[in-house]
């Protein structure tokens, strides 16, 4: 992998962790159009996701100082309930974790065929907000596992993260602001974890030599996008304008299948 290659995945994982139209399924593509070997980008995929974890705590610092400060009071008030809630919506995404992973790695191999039909998948979900209808109300303890339940599905590549996790929030009636807020600091703590097991895994997989400038320049290109698309993401959820990502998901999952067949 070039520097400038590593740039271009940087700068596409940056962008799609937060917008709602699959960071995974787009590396996927982008794999697939530049040629590259999928065990080479592997610690790859995760560096960049360790970028765009970074800009989520730049974002979010305030919210996050305030709620490990409530942590430590120990007290049964709204932040500690919070922490519990992100905590309820961990679970399932950890139950894929454990018994799952090498299942869900399986499904990176490039596969045309499953990024565009899950592609399709996340087009829906953003499809069907257009009809929620969100009340004054936080996201409640049931709330947070029907939107965890999502974020479990999410490992597949082409369903979005976000748009999952944003999509069952608003359905479930739940006021755009704090489900965009909800699902960007639920997925601190897994990503981190994940990386950390990822790269003691992987850390030997690529030599020093061909490796370490493509790494640090994707994590770069990764982070200075993920923060101008997380600023930006949070504006269009309140505004309410997903139904331009479905449309957009919709004919790049149609593109994907119609390459896989006749490409």
């Amino acid at each position: 992998m070039s520097w400038l290659e590593a740039l271009i995945m940087g700068i596409i994982q940056g962008l799609t962790e937060f917008l709602p139209v699959s960071s995974s399924g787009h590396l996927e593509l982008s794999k697939v159009a530049m040629g590259l070997e999928v065990e080479e980008s592997l610690l790859f995929t995760v560096v960049v996701h360790g970028a765009t974890v970074l800009s989520t705590i730049v974002v979010f610092r305030k919210d996050i100082a305030t709620l490990v400060a409530g942590f430590f009071r120990f007290k049964w008030d709204e932040n500690m309930q919070y922490i519990v809630k992100i905590g309820i919506s961990m679970i399932p995404v950890l139950l894929v974790g454990m018994f799952l992973k090498e299942n869900v790695e399986g499904l990176f191999t490039g596969n045309l065929l499953l990024v565009g039909f899950m592609l399709l998948v996340t087009a829906t979900m953003l499809a069907f907000t257009f009809y929620a209808r969100p009340r004054e109300k936080s996201v409640s303890f049931k709330d947070a596992l029907m939107i965890g339940i999502a974020q479990a599905f999410a490992v597949i590549p082409g369903i979005s993260r976000s748009g999952s996790t944003i999509a069952t929030g608003l359905l479930l009636g739940n006021k755009r602001e704090n489900v965009a807020r909800f699902s960007f600091l639920m997925v601190l703590i897994p990503i981190i974890g994940a990386n950390i097991l990822d790269i003691y895994d992987k850390a030997g997989s690529l030599q020093a030599d061909r490796g370490i400038i493509p790494l640090i320049v994707g994590f770069m290109g990764a982070f200075i996008a993920g923060l101008l698309a997380c600023k930006w993401m949070i504006s269009l959820v309140k505004k309410g304008k997903l139904i331009y990502f479905a449309i957009y998901c919709s004919v790049v999952g149609v593109a994907a299948i119609l390459i896989h067949f006749f490409a």
